[in-house]
This record gives C-alpha cells, structure tokens and sequence, in this order.
C-alpha cells in the first residue's frame, strides 16, 4: 500500500505554491472557459478544480499544456482526462465531506487530488506500477493526506476497505464488475465509462439501492480500455 498527503479538510489550500503567475492564470481561464461555461456548477467541485495544479501531475515536457481542453499523455500509453471530464465525472459523483470513495485507475493521481479536498477518504487502485509509483511521489509532494494507493487489479476492488460510499472509475471496462458493485454500499453511487475499445462506450451512473442498481447514461465518450492487473497478494 501506497499512503500519501492530501488537502487540509476544513478546506482546499495548498501547503506549498503551486506554481507561477502564469500557470495560476491558466488554471483560472480553464475554469472558466471548459467548466463554467458547458454547465459545471458544484462550487466544492470549481474550487477544487481551481486549486489543484495540474501541471505537477503531467510530464516536463507537457507542462505548458497542462490546462488545455483535452487529454495529456502521461507514459506507458495512459492520459491524464480532460479537465472537463474529471470535473463532470467529480460532479456527477455528488461528493459529500463524509465519504469514502474508491478510485479505479490512479493515473497520473490527479483525479484522486481533486477529491482529496471533498471527501474524508480516496483509496486508489492503479494497475501499472511504475504510474502507481509515480502518483505517489508527486502526491506525497504536494502534500495529500487522505489518499492511499495499492498497486493492483482494479476489477477486484479493494475489498478489505469496503463498503465505500462512492466509486469512480476511470477506465472503461465492458461490463460493470460486479465486485465493484458488491463493494458499494446500498445508497453508493458509482460512476463509469462503460463500453469496449473499438466500439461504442457511455458515461454510467449507478445507484445501488436495496431493489438493485439504478443505472442511467449520461455521455458519450472514449476513455482508455480497463484490463486486469497484478492481483494485490501477488510478489
């Protein structure tokens, strides 16, 4: 297990700068440029997106891209999303200071940070060690104290962490896992793209309530295939 950092709970300030005028500047037009303006109206949710530099989770040399409207390559032929869709997916979510949410794809843990500050716990699953690894570093830098990461397979959640009030995944797989859904607790929200690589994929919420799963679909859109990984007990 990976254990990090994280945003102070009685709000989202940052414990060290981060980063220059120019780059403080372009966080704020992005959003309110790709957020504000296509609908995004959570305030926790703004002011999040708003405070967590995403230039510190992407590559040197994407850096002066950081806060353009689209997906950044992050190594290992995985993206970082666009701003866009990690807000709509951190809305959508309707994150609650309470919570404990499961995260299914680290990444480059910049979707974690965002819900650092909004949530009282992020337990993180990232297949590919060496972005796990990353994530924590850059994580552990910038100072985020309620996030853990395992490096592991994402279709079997993390059970001894369960039940958790929220999951969001942010790979597509084709089906639902249903450990996922056993991991969920009854009143949960999940949300997912939901999908194959080559075909059709939809943004999904799910609620489980004690009569089943609620689902509806809310986007279309094309994110990475999720695929089983090194299970958690494994050297």
């Amino acid at each position: 297990m990976l254990a990090f950092g994280g945003w102070n709970q009685g709000g989202l300030q940052p414990r060290e700068p981060t980063g220059d005028a120019e780059l403080s500047e372009a966080r704020a037009r992005m959003v309110r440029e790709q957020l504000v303006a296509r609908g995004i109206v959570n305030p926790r949710v703004l002011e999040a997106m708003a405070q967590v530099p995403r230039h510190a989770f992407v590559p040197a040399g994407e850096r002066d891209r950081a806060y353009e409207d689209g997906p950044l390559p992050i190594g290992h032929g995985q993206t970082i999303s666009q701003p866009y869709l990690v807000a709509f997916m951190t809305e959508a979510l309707d994150p609650k200071p309470t919570d404990r949410v499961l995260e299914v794809g680290t990444g480059s843990g910049y979707q974690a940070a965002v819900l650092s500050g909004l949530v009282a716990e992020v337990w993180s699953i990232e297949r590919l060690e060496p972005l796990a690894r990353r994530a924590e570093a850059d994580l552990g830098r910038l100072g985020f104290a309620n996030v853990k990461v395992r490096w592991g397979d994402g279709f079997l959640g993390w059970p001894e962490a369960a039940p958790f009030d929220a999951i969001i995944v942010t790979c597509a797989p084709e089906e639902v896992p249903p450990a996922l859904v056993t991991q969920l607790k009854t009143g949960g929200r999940m949300i997912l793209p939901v999908g194959s690589q080559w075909g059709a994929q939809e943004m999904v919420i799910l609620r489980k309530t004690d009569a089943g799963l609620e689902k509806k679909a809310v986007l279309p859109v094309r994110f990475v295939p999720m695929v089983p990984g090194r299970k958690p007990s494994e050297p």
